[in-house]
């Protein structure tokens, strides 16, 4: 008998006697109104924990024994709140750090894509896989990643897929899996021989009916990529498990989204609920998956619905509802106590029966070092001029008094407006930065390192979203390939902005008579801050405050995080080269 076989023998006895009132269990639960996802009924009880899970329900606590006792005050018992797809690196923060602002709103589980981080670390992407996932077990919530399926070298991610944490392929690229690109095949194959899922990027505003059909021939069975009733409509039809996404696009698109749910009746049985990216200011002022739940009610999905379409739903579909998902024996105790099932509010947070975080406070926290993830920063601006930089019309009116340029939106990420070609004021030799009414800033995107004998790729235009009336603010992104932003009204600004930026692996800059003013740095492969909540917090709140100064008037996400968003954009419509 192995020792693997020897524990589980041991423990199969353990639960035996712990059940029979021979052993101590560790924890009882007792005093809560336990929510049952099977029957969506909720009934008072209490919740016997051993070895981290959840041995026994409602136990006569006159023939059982426990080490400890923990009275619920008649809360509401959920199940730990599961994030169904989330960017490992787009809150910026380290696993650590992501873990004192997310878990204490009730989130347990994550399912997480890193291709960016992966993909900037270029051929020492594996060894950035593994760091960062290095004590992952540690973290205080479930991590269960996948190898990147865009953005990423082949060979690096067939090494990642036979790695811990991972338990699939990560999304693929529109524009190369739609024209049969042989490394998107040879990744499909891989996962098909190793077992395991296919998240799926549909892109089903992109590709022809026929088209569709191509992932999930070939194995793919999630969707996160919709923004509209049909968009829902077709990702179920296809059969896809389809995740609906709230840390993106605008609070109107998740509404539309929600209310598509419920005036079209569809079975809520089909949905997930998921970040995908969503910022630490975000999560620590509105929280995370305890706020779409909300929102969910708020917009007439049944309370144990919606929690269910943010627990139980994706512990299903993950093949994984054995483990968590339900407060049922044999699973994790991964428990939420709140005081209403319609408002979460998080008031204890257990994982495997531990209590890790109380009144939104993260309880235990542990120290994994980044520092080896840290890189410089390598100049690849010190030829840039500003003259490039110039707004120049893409063409003329037939009087000379109109110019035609491009508008970037940073609110219409998702939608045919993120960029657009624009009729503005053309006077005295100079564009006019005005558009119904509205006067904007000038956005300049160019590439950081051209290839030898390559003009630097630049495209410049207006932007909507940051508004400054002097100085400027840039920022960097480095997959699939390297490119900067720098928002501002001088071109002489701006170059002094966005080669500040240059210095570092990564980072946000404001710039004032060409003088740093706030200084974000973003030196983990240039896609994560190595740094704490509190402190990643205030570096993101000194760029918005600095900006306030200059002009802008910030509403909903920071700034650094708007900018970043640009990026996946700014890829997706062919803007980085």
């Amino acid at each position: 008998m192995n020792n693997n076989s020897a524990s589980q023998l041991q423990q199969v006895h353990d639960i035996f006697d712990i059940v029979h009132g021979r052993k101590e269990a560790d924890l009882l639960i007792r005093n809560i109104n336990i929510l049952d996802v099977h029957g969506e009924t909720v009934y008072a009880g209490s919740l016997l924990i051993y070895n981290g899970r959840i041995v026994a329900l409602s136990p006569d606590e006159d023939k059982i024994r426990v080490k400890e006792v923990f009275d619920g005050q008649g809360l509401y018992a959920i199940p730990g709140l599961i994030d169904a797809h989330l960017h490992f690196e787009s809150q910026l923060a380290h696993p650590t750090a992501l873990g004192e602002a997310m878990v204490p709103n009730g989130t347990t589980t994550i399912f997480a894509e890193c291709l960016d981080l992966i993909g900037s670390a270029g051929e020492d992407g594996l060894d950035a896989f593994k760091m960062l996932f290095k004590d992952y077990e540690k973290l205080p919530y479930r991590v269960f990643a996948f190898a990147p399926g865009k953005k990423v070298p082949a060979h690096i991610t067939e090494e990642i897929l036979k790695l811990d944490p991972v338990i699939g392929l990560g999304e693929f690229e529109h524009f190369s899996y739609s024209s049969g690109n042989e490394d998107d095949f040879r990744k499909a194959a891989w996962l098909r021989e190793r077992g395991g899922f296919m998240n799926s990027h549909w892109g089903v505003t992109t590709l022809s009916d026929m088209e569709l059909n191509y992932l999930p021939a070939i194995g793919s069975t999630n969707n996160h990529d919709v923004w509209n009733a049909n968009d829902i409509e077709k990702s179920i039809r296809y059969g896809y498990a389809t995740q609906i996404k709230f840390g993106v696009g605008s609070s109107e698109v998740i509404k539309t989204l929600l209310r598509a749910i419920v005036d079209r009746k569809f079975p809520t049985d089909n949905f997930c609920l998921c970040s995908d990216n969503i910022s630490i200011d975000r999560l620590t002022r509105l929280g995370h998956m305890d706020w779409i739940i909300s929102l969910c009610v708020e917009m007439g999905i049944p309370p144990i619905k919606a929690i269910k379409m943010a627990s139980y739903n994706t512990a299903r579909y993950f093949r994984m509802d054995d483990q968590f998902g339900s407060l049922t024996p044999g699973r994790y105790a991964d428990i939420v106590l709140t005081d209403s099932l319609s408002v979460i509010n998080p008031k204890y947070v257990f994982k495997g029966g531990e209590l890790i975080a109380q009144d939104r406070k993260l309880l235990k926290h542990i120290e994994i070092g980044y520092d080896g993830m840290v890189t410089k920063g390598v100049p690849g601006l010190n030829d840039l001029t500003a003259g490039q930089l110039d707004l120049q019309p893409i063409e003329f009116s037939a009087d000379g008094k109109q110019a035609k340029v491009l508008l970037f939106d940073v609110y219409g990420r998702g939608h045919a407006k993120f960029y657009q070609e624009i009729w503005v004021p053309y006077v005295d030799g100079k564009v006019v930065p005005e558009y119904e009414g509205e006067t904007l800033a000038r956005i300049s995107i160019l590439k950081r390192y051209p290839a030898a004998g390559e003009d630097r790729h630049i495209v410049n235009g207006l932007f909507k979203g940051v508004y400054v009336d002097r100085g400027a603010v840039s920022t960097s992104f480095p997959a699939p390939i390297p490119y900067m932003v720098v928002v501002g009204r001088d071109s002489d600004e701006m170059c002094a902005c966005v080669k500040a930026v240059d210095q570092y692996s990564g980072a946000c800059i404001v710039t004032d008579d060409q003088t740093p003013k706030a200084v974000f740095p973003i030196e983990i492969y240039g896609m994560m801050a190595n740094m704490s909540v509190d402190e990643l917090r205030a570096a993101s709140k000194g760029i918005d405050d600095a900006l306030e100064e200059l002009g802008n008037r910030n509403v909903g996400e920071p700034v650094t995080n708007k900018l970043l968003s640009l990026f996946i954009s700014l890829h997706r419509f062919n803007f980085m080269k």
